[in-house]
């Protein structure tokens, strides 16, 4: 079943880059900047902690009406009610999160070849994460992948990809016509002086 989202800027939260500024603000402003989906990603917190910044992070998309989705936590998104989750190559199957989460739910998985891809596909994926595609201090050690690896994935699947990984205003026109259906942004938005202008101005270059 196709879920009908539109994917063009997909924030991935990072408490540590938010620096001094409110966590759940800075969401609220980077939606209001455009930012189309969620997704809650915190690598260092307490499940209760995570469950309960997830439920107030649902209040804020509920209310803009835009998907929130947990990273890795199958177990969270089910508890906290989310539109989906988003697995790793060393989480949980895409085909055991399937099978917790539902139909109904958005499933997300990440890939960074060709066969990651596929595979992501046929497990039931609605839509790949493809990175890193630019060096990223979120995620030094990714393997980078080729502006023309992510043009095959997108040739290859049928359903929507996403590039990820160090794309900022500079970099997102390199990626903008490779068959993506949208950037995901972490330290771009969320350590930027200003989140919703941050939003603003790389959703302009995405549909310019």
């Amino acid at each position: 079943m196709e879920k009908k989202i539109d994917w063009s800027l997909y924030l991935c939260t990072d408490r540590e880059l938010t620096g001094e500024k409110n966590f759940e603000t800075c969401v609220e402003d980077a939606i209001k900047g455009g930012v189309t989906v969620v997704q809650l990603r915190e690598k260092n917190l307490s499940g209760k902690k995570f469950f309960e910044t997830a439920l107030s992070l649902k209040k804020i998309t509920g209310k803009y009406k835009i998907p929130l989705i947990i990273n890795d936590r199958v177990d969270i998104a089910v508890a906290a009610d989310a539109d989906g989750v988003h697995v790793g190559q060393s989480d949980l199957p895409a085909k055991a999160a399937r099978k917790i989460i539902g139909d109904e739910k958005i499933l997300g998985v990440s890939a960074s070849t060709l066969d990651e891809a596929l595979k992501a596909e046929s497990d039931g994926a609605d839509y790949i994460g493809v990175g890193g595609i630019f060096f990223t201090a979120t995620k030094p050690d990714a393997e980078s992948v080729s502006p023309e690896t992510l043009k095959k994935i997108c040739e290859s699947v049928k359903i929507p990809v996403v590039a990820i990984g160090g794309i900022n205003s500079e970099t997102l026109p390199r990626v903008k016509n490779t068959g993506i259906v949208g950037v995901a942004v972490v330290s771009a938005i969320v350590a930027a002086e200003n989140p919703e202008d941050a939003a603003k101005n790389l959703l302009k270059i995405w549909r310019e």
